[in-house]
């Protein structure tokens, strides 16, 4: 799951973003709401989070962009005021959630988790593709009796295979979705983690493959 945090304390941010990419969420961090507009627009995120005192446009103005321009991403917003209006202010210009600070780690990932469960389209914990199935709540890549935990990297990216089966997936956009929409990676590193995943599917014997369409990209197909 990617998630874009928005948040001016940069202390908050590094604490909370370890946080997720902890529990397996991929994160693009900003600092200001102009910078989370523009990742908004530009990205595809499972799921946003805004702080509302922000440098340059406040949460308010960015979730406002967000849904006039027509985007139903979920949207929790985070902010040290708890005052009754500007709950109602953020839920009538549509936001999902809204959690106070100081917060608990287990409220917030409660309220991700419940944010994400909201989504339009039902996402399913556990992921198939031919004999092969991927549980999101705990990495396990699993093929009949055998199964391996995948690290965050090679999960992020499973995920998304398998959340695409049979759709081919260029090699930027799996850097942009996994890495993050500012990655100073090389494209290379997506190559790297492929072969990573072919060797973890050969290992628990699936018979799915990732195949490479020359100048295209990759797609997960199950035999037939």
């Amino acid at each position: 799951m990617k998630l874009l945090y928005a948040e001016d304390e940069t202390a908050m941010s590094e604490a909370v973003t370890d946080i997720l990419e902890y529990h397996n969420y991929s994160v693009d961090a900003v600092y200001d709401g102009a910078d989370a507009l523009a990742y908004a627009r530009e990205g595809h995120y499972d799921g946003i989070i805004l702080d509302v005192m922000m440098p340059k446009m406040d949460g308010f103005q960015v979730l406002k962009a967000i849904r006039e321009a027509g985007d139903r991403t979920p949207v929790l917003l985070l902010t040290a005021k708890a005052e009754v209006e500007d709950r109602i202010t953020g839920l009538d210009l549509g936001a999902d959630d809204y959690l106070p600070k100081p917060f608990a780690t287990g409220e917030l990932l409660a309220r991700v988790r419940a944010m994400l469960r909201r989504r339009e389209e039902f996402t399913p914990d556990i992921l198939r593709c031919g004999d092969l199935s991927l549980n999101t709540s705990n990495a396990e890549l699993r093929c009949g009796e055998n199964l391996v935990v995948l690290p965050k990297l090679e999960f992020q990216l499973m995920e998304l295979l398998m959340r695409n089966r049979g759709i081919c997936l260029s090699t930027e956009d799996m850097l942009t979705k996994v890495w993050g929409y500012d990655t100073e990676a090389d494209i290379g590193i997506v190559w790297v983690y492929i072969s990573y995943l072919r060797k973890r599917l050969a290992a628990i014997g699936s018979g799915v493959e990732i195949r490479a369409r020359r100048g295209v990209g990759y797609t997960l197909e199950a035999p037939k």
